[in-house]
């Protein structure tokens, strides 16, 4: 494995931690690898940032490494990045809904029982997931501060993760995000699969082709003045869209006054729209749901890109806001 803690404080534990569980020391970015508050390699210490990772990826090609991990510089959430599945030169980032679902699906073929939980604006797979096998589902608010909370409390909760890279996977010992378990958890996994001669990206297939490919994106837009955000949710609350991708909208569901939310779902789309609660952004969340035809993953993969696509300009147009 090819590691990177980003300038911050995550190398010492996670090399401790993977060494504690039998893992091999994996290979570290070197000039990222000390605490560095002023994180000179990079323009912003963000793995989902463009560049943020360049250094990683380097690393993890010329180590013929199998999995390559990043850490935020708090280390409270985990990136990975896999190679591209022909086996050739090429690494792609997971998003953190596939990273998310991956280790839902591992806790429960290990027979984890108990509440598994996400957000409103995560992917819609691990509903389907939990409804499939018969486990409790919560689904919350954006924030972790949601997330452990989820559910009645008539069943412990197992497993949490929101889409922005974030993952609970222990939270007998963590009940809060944590990039280190999350990514000892994503070795353990790998590593199984790896020794049946499979990886992540074919167990993602697996998934997909039980559940449908659940296509997620999302439509950020940043803004200097704030006023511009509460004129687009006003808008969307006054012209409501009635279809999307051309089929009906057959729920609007506004959250006000607990949170500043609206929520448009179609038979295969679904679209959150919220202001960020920590940038001048705002953000639309986008899905959609394709089953392959004749078991055609790589079809249903083109067409469910093609209407994300389709959707995110649907949206703007909506919002009045540059597509992105």
């Amino acid at each position: 494995m090819a590691y990177t803690p980003l300038h911050g404080v995550g190398a010492a534990v996670l090399t401790a931690a993977f060494a504690a569980a039998g893992f091999p020391t994996p290979g570290v970015v070197p000039d990222q690898a000390e605490p560095d508050p002023d994180f000179p390699t990079v323009s912003f210490p963000n793995p989902e940032e463009p560049g943020a990772v360049d250094r990683l990826v380097a690393l993890a090609e010329r180590t013929d490494a199998d999995l390559a991990i990043a850490n935020d510089p708090d280390a409270d959430r985990c990136a990975v990045a896999v190679r591209e599945p022909s086996g050739g030169p090429g690494w792609r980032m997971l998003r953190g809904d596939e990273v998310g679902v991956l280790l839902a699906d591992h806790l429960m073929r290990r027979g984890v029982t108990g509440l598994y939980a996400t957000t409103i604006v995560s992917s819609s797979l691990l509903r389907a997931m939990c409804a499939a096998r018969g486990l409790p589902y919560g689904e919350t608010l954006t924030g972790f501060k949601w997330i452990v909370r989820a559910g009645d409390g008539s069943e412990p909760l197992v497993f949490g993760y929101e889409e922005a890279l974030g993952y609970c996977v222990a939270p007998d010992h963590v009940r809060d995000k944590d990039g280190i378990t999350a990514a000892l958890t994503v070795a353990e996994l790998a590593a199984g699969l790896k020794a049946e001669g499979r990886t992540l990206t074919d167990r993602l297939d697996e998934l997909a082709a039980e559940f449908g490919v659940h296509q997620t994106d999302q439509l950020s837009v940043r803004v200097d003045d704030l006023r511009l955000i509460a004129d687009a949710m006003a808008r969307i609350r006054a012209a409501t869209p009635t279809t999307l991708l051309g089929q009906p909208v057959t729920e609007a569901q506004d959250l006000l006054p607990d949170a500043d939310v609206v929520i448009l779902r179609t038979a295969a789309a679904r679209v959150v729209i919220r202001p960020s609660g920590t940038e001048p952004k705002l953000k639309a969340y986008l899905e959609v749901v394709e089953p392959p035809s004749d078991g055609d993953l790589t079809a249903a993969r083109t067409r469910a890109s093609a209407a994300v696509t389709t959707l995110r300009t649907e949206i703007a147009n909506a919002l009045a806001v540059p597509p992105g």
